[in-house]
């Protein structure tokens, strides 16, 4: 996993490493590595032109070195003071060193000269380091150089959009285990569990209950999405839908036929066998089905995912606790209409806050959806999913992700990766599918191959 400090954590890891090097020295690496992105940008550093915006502080400290070591790499640089940079010349690189993350206010950048690339230093002036959101006019990046640790600005809001290509220079800072982290095609090959020889269905398997009349397609898609994942049997509850209707059911689901009311011992007695319990999409939102969510809920002895109407049928975060409260634990997978009501108020543009802010409340496991999805556990650790897409944003793709994130519970992965790995995952196998009309019923299938090629190759 990929270590992410906030803007105070990176201050305090710098403030950590001058007890051992001086300032001029980190800002020596840094700017040199700044240089050689530049260098790999350009090709080299021999007659191109490159304009460097140039702060105050420690940003346009690093962009003067790197401006420093092309010159003495043949290239001819320009060095302009970014309070009043004027109009930029011609060049093929603007190097923007004007602020860095700690920056606070509005930055208006001047206007890049046609043809002429743009290479960042930590992050895009006017970009808040944490939030990601955009103050003024900054100038977009083809590429930024951050350094030590990637920054959760990079990550959000409009933070991936304005810094292009990512690239983390080491720069001798040590960061340790950072709260924060984001998780990567190789920490699924690490955590997810393969199947032993002597493995069977029941040790993976996994009770969706989900769907109601008129809503069949949602609890499809949520045991497709386990099936698909690894579980080994899935056992499907779709309350008031006969055993012989007609329905999109995955042929590998076993279904329970039960009734809309009282269902909640039969699916009690069924987890004495599953390793996991998905709840929710679908269901709708009776208040009797509320109830019964609730209870089945509470009483679970195996870990839950809480997904769509079951957060619904929570209620506030404070209604929450008590259904809450136990020994195993429990996924809340809200987007942001879901996470308002939840909360009582809207998620705002600080994922990681928000996400961290409901964990603590509810003593649950949050997974905040979005194009950045974070995974907040109770105590602050978080952890970040950014292969999602707009490609994603249809309908029925969440409950796929609830029924994989109900797989990865089931083969024992823990509660907070599980929901990480599982959002990376849906997002990965979506990048698979047709840039154009991709639907949910294409991801358990995609999921499924990704996982395949990815862990044989692990």
């Amino acid at each position: 996993m990929r270590p992410v400090l906030t803007v105070a954590e990176m201050r305090a890891a710098d403030a950590a490493a001058l007890a051992h090097v001086d300032q001029a020295a980190l800002v020596a690496r840094a700017g040199t590595a700044v240089a050689f992105a530049a260098l790999r940008m350009l090709g080299s550093g021999y007659g191109h032109r490159v304009v460097v915006v140039a702060g105050k502080g420690n940003n346009g400290a690093d962009g003067r070195v790197a401006g420093a070591v092309l010159r003495r790499r043949g290239g001819r640089v320009t060095v302009l003071d970014a309070a009043a940079p004027g109009r930029l010349p011609p060049c093929d690189l603007v190097i923007d060193a004007a602020y860095g993350t700690g920056f606070r206010g509005s930055y208006t950048a001047p206007r890049v000269p046609p043809g002429a690339r743009v290479l960042a230093v930590d992050i895009p002036s006017g970009v808040d380091g944490d939030t990601g959101a955009a103050s003024g006019r900054p100038m977009p990046a083809d590429r930024t150089v951050t350094f030590a640790a990637l920054k959760p600005g990079l990550l959000q809001g409009d933070g991936p959009a304005l810094a292009g290509e990512v690239v983390v220079a080491d720069i001798g800072v040590p960061v340790g285990q950072p709260p924060v982290a984001l998780v990567e095609d190789d920490d699924v090959v690490a955590d997810v569990p393969r199947r032993s020889p002597t493995s069977h269905k029941w040790a993976t398997a996994v009770a969706v209950v989900a769907g109601s009349p008129g809503m069949e397609g949602a609890a499809a898609l949520s045991a497709g999405g386990a099936s698909h994942a690894g579980a080994g049997m899935v056992r499907l509850v779709v309350p008031g839908v006969a055993a012989d209707q007609p329905g999109p059911w995955p042929i590998e689901a076993v279904r329970m036929p039960l009734p809309a009311g009282g269902w909640v011992d039969d699916v009690l007695s069924v987890l004495g066998r599953c390793r996991a319990l998905v709840v929710g999409p679908g269901l709708g939102r009776h208040d009797g089905t509320a109830d019964q969510v609730r209870r089945v809920i509470h009483q679970s002895p195996v870990p839950v995912v809480a997904d769509a109407d079951a957060l619904f049928a929570l209620g506030t975060a404070d209604d929450a606790v008590p259904v809450l409260a136990g020994d195993r634990p429990v996924v809340l997978t809200p987007h942001d209409g879901e996470y308002e009501r939840l909360a009582s108020t809207p998620a705002g543009p600080d994922r990681l806050a928000a996400a961290r802010r409901l964990a603590d409340r509810t003593g649950a496991v949050v997974l905040l959806k979005g194009s950045l999805t974070a995974v907040a556990s109770p105590g602050g650790s978080v952890l970040l999913a950014a292969a999602g897409s707009p490609r994603l944003a249809t309908a029925g793709t969440g409950d796929v992700l609830s029924g994989v994130i109900g797989a990865f519970l089931a083969r024992g992965v823990p509660a907070p990766a599980a929901a990480a790995l599982g959002a990376h995952v849906h997002g990965r196998a979506a990048a698979r599918g047709p840039a154009e009309g991709l639907v949910a019923e294409d991801l358990p299938a995609l999921v499924s191959g990704w996982l395949s090629e990815t862990l044989d190759d692990g």
